[in-house]
């Protein structure tokens, strides 16, 4: 602590916002908040309410990210005050409270700098997320069940507003699939590196001879579209089904046939929702899952790339980007990346962000590569 330069550590956390301050174009930032601000006053605005979920959602998300930076800036400069008081003052008690202070804020400056770092074309985009299960039988879906509670526990510490579309249930645990979305800025670039085959090693609680189980589970990750993405679906082109939405165990949770599940005839990709109460909604949301799984296929067959944007995950034996280890020892570790950590129940409960993190450092060195 004694020799820990502050005045340096400060500089340098100041030109790194700066930095970052360069890439978000918070002027601009500040501008589209004004513009949403007025239309969120106008008198009419919740007379199309589709619009208006859009611009208040917007508004909310941006003021959100504007006000992130905003507090790490602030917090930067009360630091700066407080390690000047302390040493004219002596006073050790505070400069120990200023150490831990500057760690908080060097993690939470490098978090937001991995924002900067998502510049695709679809990064800035909300994201819908499929999970299956793979290979080993019920542990299989009693992991996917694990993964997609893992996304949504991570959601909800950000503050991210979840919508689950469809959950498939399997017969004796866990589920066969999921689709969700999460509504928030830059979610399609910061999760689309959590895509791929997730591996599962433990002791099965569905074994009674208490043997190891090896298991898989694959995550898809699609941005999702705007008014302006020309996606256009053929109504010829689809097969609609309708069928009663149902609960683990396949008890009814529904006495109407409200839950539908499309099917694009050309590309043979199958999408369900029973979130809604009415069959029109739940088409409308289905539609919205289709379209963003066909941009993705779209967009992975122009860049002549199956991993591109969805990946071809098999989750099977050989393909898997990350092991969680519950036996013979505890730890998760991504196998691009070999960022890693000790405690699988903290990374099951949602904490992700240092996978997510690595993920996009790796991928944009990565591109870099690729690019030389």
């Amino acid at each position: 602590m004694a020799g820990t330069d502050y005045d340096a550590e400060i500089k340098q956390l100041q030109a790194t916002m700066y930095t970052i301050e360069q890439v978000l174009d918070v002027d601009a930032m500040r501008r589209e908040i004004a513009d949403l601000s007025e239309r969120v006053a106008a008198p009419d605005l919740w007379d199309d309410q589709e619009n208006a979920t859009r611009v208040t959602g917007r508004l909310s998300a941006i003021q959100g990210e504007l006000d992130r930076f905003t507090s790490l800036s602030s917090r930067i400069e009360d630091l700066g005050l407080m390690v000047e008081m302390a040493q004219e003052e002596g006073d050790a008690d505070a400069l120990s409270e200023a150490e831990t202070e500057l760690e908080r804020l060097r993690k939470s400056v490098e978090a937001l700098e991995v924002r900067t770092l998502l510049s695709g074309e679809y990064d800035a985009r909300e994201a819908i997320v499929s999970i299956r299960s793979g290979a080993g039988g019920v542990d299989a879906a009693d992991f996917a069940e694990t993964l997609m509670r893992m996304y949504t526990r991570w959601a909800e510490q950000h503050n991210y507003p979840v919508e689950v579309y469809d959950v498939s249930y399997a017969e004796e645990a866990g589920i066969k699939s999921a689709e969700f979305a999460i509504h928030a800025p830059y979610a399609y670039g910061t999760l689309s590196v959590e895509a791929g085959t997730h591996r599962l090693v433990r002791i099965s609680p569905f074994d009674n001879q208490g043997r190891r189980q090896t298991s898989f589970a694959a995550v898809e990750v699609v941005p999702v579209l705007e008014q302006t993405d020309e996606i256009e679906v053929d109504e010829n082109d689809l097969r609609v089904d309708v069928f009663r939405s149902g609960g683990p165990g396949g008890q009814s949770v529904n006495t109407t046939d409200s839950a539908v599940r499309l099917t694009h005839i050309p590309t043979g990709i199958v999408v369900s929702c029973q979130n809604e109460k009415s069959q029109l909604q739940n088409k409308a949301s289905a539609m919205v899952v289709l379209k963003a799984k066909l941009l993705a296929k779209k967009k992975a067959e122009e860049a002549a790339l199956k991993k591109d944007l969805k990946g071809d995950v098999a989750a099977t034996w050989g393909d898997q980007m990350r092991n969680y280890v519950l036996n013979p020892y505890q730890m998760v570790k991504d196998l691009r990346t070999g960022f890693e950590v000790g405690n699988p129940q903290a990374v099951f409960d949602g904490d992700v962000d240092g996978f997510i993190e690595a993920g996009i450092r790796w991928r944009r060195g990565a591109e870099k590569a690729a690019s030389n």
